[in-house]
C-alpha cells in the first residue's frame, strides 16, 4: 500500500507507533486506532523531493490478504487520507517534475505490455531515449527562433542571403530530423498496439480454419455448413514481439436469415477497422473480383488462397500492381509460415535500434502537426514573405513538439492520459 502527500509522517507515526528512517526498510507492526496489530511487514519512508511523487511517500508491505488489505486501508482513510485517482501518483510525479508527460506515458505503457519488445520500447521510454529526441528538435526549434526575431526585434540585423541560406540548411535538417522521430514513432506504436487484422471472404472459404491454424488452438467453430460463424471473433496473437489483433468474421454475402444477416452487417463494419485484410477465397470456387470492389479502398488488401490441398488451382490470378497473393493451406499449415511474415512486415518495424522507444497515437499526431508546420516554415522562407510568419510557424512547431513532453499540454489532455492508468499507479 503507497501513501503519498504532505500529511505521511503523522499517517506513519500513527500506523507504525514511530516514523521509519528514510529510504530504510523496517519491519513493523501495523496497528488500528486502538493499538491492536493489523498485520506486520516492511515500512519504507521516501522524504520529498527524492520519492517517485516527489513528495513524502510511505510503502506499506504486508501480507496482501484481501480483510488484512481492507483493514489497513480503512485505517488510512481515518487518518486523513484518501483514495488515489487513476494513475494519480504518476500524475504528481509528473506535476512535481519528476518524469514527463511520455514518460509517465511509458509507465502505464510498461506495466500494460503485450510483448517482450513492447516492454524494451517501453522501458527505453521511460529512461527518456524519446524525450531526449523531442528535446533536440525543440532546442533546434527555440535557436532558430531566437535568430528569426532578432531581425524583428532590430531592423539593422536585418537576414541577409548568406543568413538566407544558413537559415534554409539549418530548416532542412530540422525537417529531416523531425521526419526521423515520426518514423521512429510509427515504429513504437505499431509495436505498442500491433495491427488488427481482419480475415473475410464469403462462407464456407476456410476463415475460421485459418484463424484457428494462425492462433494454434480451436478458437472458431469450424464446420462443414456455410454460414457456421455469426458474430465477429477476435483472438490475440504475437508474431516475433508483434502484438497482433487477429478477427474473424461471418462470411460475406446475400443473407435472408436476421442472425446471419447482422453477422454480414457486423462484418463488413470490421473491414473499416482493419490495418491489414485478409480476403480468403478457396480452390473449388475462385476469385470474385466485384466482391474485392466492394472492400474499402484506403485499407490494404492480401488475397489469400486456401485449400491448396486439393490441388484443383495451380496458379495465382493476375490482379493490379501492388496486390499480394498467397496461398496456403489452412489444413496442412502449408503456407502459413510465409503468411506470418507478411503480417509482420505489413507493420515496418524491422531494423528497431537501441535508438528506438514506444509511442501512441496523440504523439504521431503532435509529431505529424509540428512537422506540418516545419515544412510551412520553409516554404515560406522560399516564397520570402518575411521572418515574422516563418517565426510564427516555428512556434507552431514548438508547441506541437511541446505537447509530446507536457511543456504546452492542456489540462483536458492530461485529465484524459492519466485517468486510463490503472490505480495505485
Amino acid at each position: 500500500m503507497r501513501v503519498s502527500g504532505p500529511a505521511v509522517a503523522d499517517i506513519a507515526n500513527a500506523i507504525l507507533a514511530r516514523r521509519p528512517k528514510p529510504r530504510r526498510a523496517s519491519f513493523c507492526a501495523f496497528r488500528d486506532g486502538a493499538g491492536t496489530a493489523i498485520d506486520q511487514g516492511i515500512a519504507l519512508f521516501f522524504r520529498g523531493p527524492r520519492s517517485f511523487t516527489g513528495e513524502d511517500v510511505l510503502e506499506l508491505q504486508g501480507h496482501g490478504g484481501p480483510v488484512v488489505m481492507d483493514l489497513l486501508l480503512s485505517r488510512c482513510l481515518e487518518l486523513g487520507a484518501r483514495l488515489a485517482r487513476p494513475g494519480e501518483f504518476t500524475q504528481r510525479a509528473y506535476l512535481n517534475g519528476k518524469l514527463d508527460l511520455v514518460q509517465a506515458e511509458a509507465t502505464a505503457d510498461l506495466i500494460t505490455s503485450s510483448t517482450a519488445l513492447a516492454a524494451r520500447l517501453a522501458m527505453r521510454s521511460l529512461q527518456g531515449v524519446f524525450s531526449q529526441r523531442i528535446r533536440r528538435l525543440v532546442d533546434e526549434l527555440i535557436g532558430l527562433r531566437t535568430a528569426l526575431e532578432a531581425t524583428l526585434d532590430f531592423p539593422e540585423e536585418a537576414i541577409d542571403s548568406q543568413s538566407n541560406i544558413r537559415l534554409r540548411h539549418a530548416l532542412d535538417a530540422l525537417v529531416e530530423g523531425a521526419a526521423r522521430v515520426l518514423s521512429q514513432a510509427c515504429q513504437g506504436e505499431r509495436v505498442r498496439d500491433g495491427l488488427t487484422v481482419v480475415i473475410a471472404g464469403r462462407p464456407n472459404v476456410g476463415k475460421s480454419s485459418l484463424l484457428n491454424a494462425l492462433v494454434e488452438y480451436d478458437a472458431a467453430i469450424v464446420t462443414p455448413i456455410p454460414g457456421t460463424t455469426r458474430d465477429v471473433l477476435r483472438c490475440d496473437l504475437q508474431i516475433d514481439g508483434l502484438p497482433v489483433k487477429l478477427i474473424d468474421t461471418a462470411g460475406l454475402r446475400e443473407a435472408l436469415e436476421p442472425v446471419e444477416q447482422e453477422g454480414v452487417r457486423r462484418a463488413r463494419g470490421q473491414l473499416e477497422l482493419a490495418d491489414l485484410i485478409l480476403w480468403v477465397y478457396d480452390q473449388p470456387h475462385g476469385l470474385d473480383r466485384d466482391e474485392l470492389a466492394a472492400l474499402p479502398t484506403s485499407i490494404p488488401i492480401t488475397l489469400v488462397q486456401n485449400k491448396i490441398d486439393l490441388g484443383l488451382l495451380t496458379h495465382t490470378p493476375l490482379m493490379p500492381d501492388g496486390t499480394v497473393s498467397l496461398r496456403l493451406s489452412a489444413l496442412t499449415g502449408e503456407g502459413l509460415e510465409e503468411l506470418r511474415r507478411h503480417i509482420k512486415s505489413r507493420a515496418h518495424i524491422d531494423g528497431l535500434g537501441e535508438g528506438s522507444f514506444v509511442a501512441r497515437r496523440r504523439h504521431l499526431d503532435a509529431l505529424r502537426r509540428g512537422l506540418s508546420a516545419l515544412h510551412a516554415a520553409r516554404s515560406t522562407l522560399e516564397v520570402g514573405l518575411g521572418p515574422e510568419v516563418v517565426a510564427l510557424e516555428l512556434l507552431e512547431a514548438q508547441h506541437a513538439f511541446g505537447e509530446i513532453t507536457g511543456e504546452f499540454t492542456p489540462e483536458d489532455l492530461l485529465g484524459r492520459i492519466f485517468s486510463s492508468f490503472c490505480i495505485g499507479k
